[in-house]
């Protein structure tokens, strides 16, 4: 680590970090967290406790450990919810961001939008903030927009200016790009779409362990992010919605926990957010949840934030020095940076990076439409974490160096 770096030192000290372990005790250089993040030991000890000795269900038992767990699993709401500057009751449990998506679409979209109505999003969106929509379309008749790029890999707020009319209900953006990195000037985002009457929901997968949210200060109306992506556990992930909406919106499915009253004549619903959370919850995931966002509120998100943005500056300074090397998005990206290798596939090189010890991504990231708009059918992606270090960045360039050795 560098001495320079405002991560502590403990938060990576590998007994921390029980997946960047080999058997030895050697380390592995992963540079996968865009796609997952590791998690620290006091995430896995939270969650083994919650599925160990303090296990029972929520909500519904009047014994101790029942009442217990269920205040642990509030709790978890609302240190998910305070995390990103959220009341925990604007915060929904869901089984990730992707479900978080489509609760939007299949409740608030089927109830608000009609034929004539439009919906804005990027050429950058992971198809979780794009099929969601079409599956929508299918059924309202609504309309798709596709905001352009700036050259360096930017949603262009400018031509999205340009774009927006009052027919548009919705703007849907990646806060940050998981290809590129790029960061969305959100305040901007939110005052285009506020200005024609429309509600925006930002995708934070990327960006709610990355760098400081607050959802009040940016006025959004829908917010979604991941909890696999923040150290936490797979399975579960939080849709946040202004509480007015969420009020306002009707259950999107049906069964225990998200009603009030059911009788074979009607049933009424449970407040948001319950009325949201059908059947029986992620129990011990939201509590490891909870645990993850106490982990990176501890560590702080601005060191967070300085500790990856000083990796990127590193990594691209030196891949930018191999004349092979093809970098992607702006020089700012937060902890990600793609880039190509000239006549070696992104599998290839990634395979061999393997055998170097060395694990990134390589393929299209679940963005196929910008993998078009840029002109390649994938691409390779190296992504940092709180345990990065810039040995991490050493092993990759080594890897590299030897693949462009195998392939002449």
């Amino acid at each position: 680590m560098n001495d320079m770096s405002p991560i502590s030192a403990n938060a990576q000290d590998l007994a921390q970090w029980p997946g960047l372990r080999h058997a030895d005790g050697s380390r592995w250089h992963y540079l996968d967290t865009a796609a997952t993040a590791q998690k620290p030991q006091g995430v896995i000890d939270a969650m083994a406790r919650a599925m160990g000795m303090d296990y029972a269900t929520v909500h519904r038992g009047v014994y101790t450990r029942s009442a217990d767990m269920t205040r642990a699993y509030e709790q978890a709401r609302r240190t998910v919810a305070a995390l990103i500057g959220g009341d925990e009751n604007e915060l929904v449990f869901t089984r990730g961001a992707t479900e978080a998506i489509n609760l939007v679409a299949q409740s608030w979209g089927i109830a608000n939008l009609k034929p004539g109505d439009r919906v804005l999003l990027s050429q950058l969106e992971h198809h979780s903030n794009i099929v969601p929509w079409q599956l929508i379309r299918a059924r309202t008749g609504l309309e798709i927009d596709v905001c352009p790029l700036t050259a360096d890999g930017q949603i262009d707020l400018d031509a999205a200016e340009a774009m927006l009319t009052p027919a548009h209900k919705l703007v849907a953006f990646a806060h940050v790009s998981n290809v590129l990195g790029s960061v969305l000037d959100a305040p901007r985002a939110v005052r285009l779409a506020h200005a024609v009457g429309a509600k925006i929901l930002l995708d934070g997968c990327q960006s709610v362990a990355r760098l400081p949210v607050d959802v009040a200060a940016l006025a959004c109306d829908f917010y979604v992010f991941s909890g696999h992506k923040l150290y936490g556990p797979t399975g579960i992930g939080g849709l946040w919605a202004k509480a007015e909406i969420l009020d306002a919106m009707p259950p999107w499915q049906g069964g225990g926990s998200m009603i009030d009253r059911v009788s074979f004549a009607e049933t009424t619903w449970a407040p948001a957010p319950q009325r949201f959370e059908a059947g029986t919850p992620a129990i011990v995931e939201a509590i490891a949840f909870g645990a993850a966002a106490d982990f990176v509120t501890a560590h702080g998100l601005a060191a967070i934030q300085a500790h990856e943005a000083a990796l990127v500056a590193k990594a691209r300074e030196a891949l930018g020095r191999i004349n092979s090397v093809r970098l992607y998005g702006p020089q700012d990206s937060a902890g990600i940076v793609s880039f190509a290798l000239e006549g070696v596939h992104p599998h290839d090189l990634g395979t061999i990076l393997d055998e170097e010890n060395v694990a990134i991504r390589a393929g299209h990231h679940c963005a196929q439409p910008l993998m078009e708009y840029l002109g390649v059918p994938a691409t390779a992606r190296a992504s940092f974490g709180i345990y990065s270090d810039e040995s991490d960045i050493s092993a990759l360039v080594r890897g590299i160096e030897r693949t462009m050795r195998i392939f002449g």
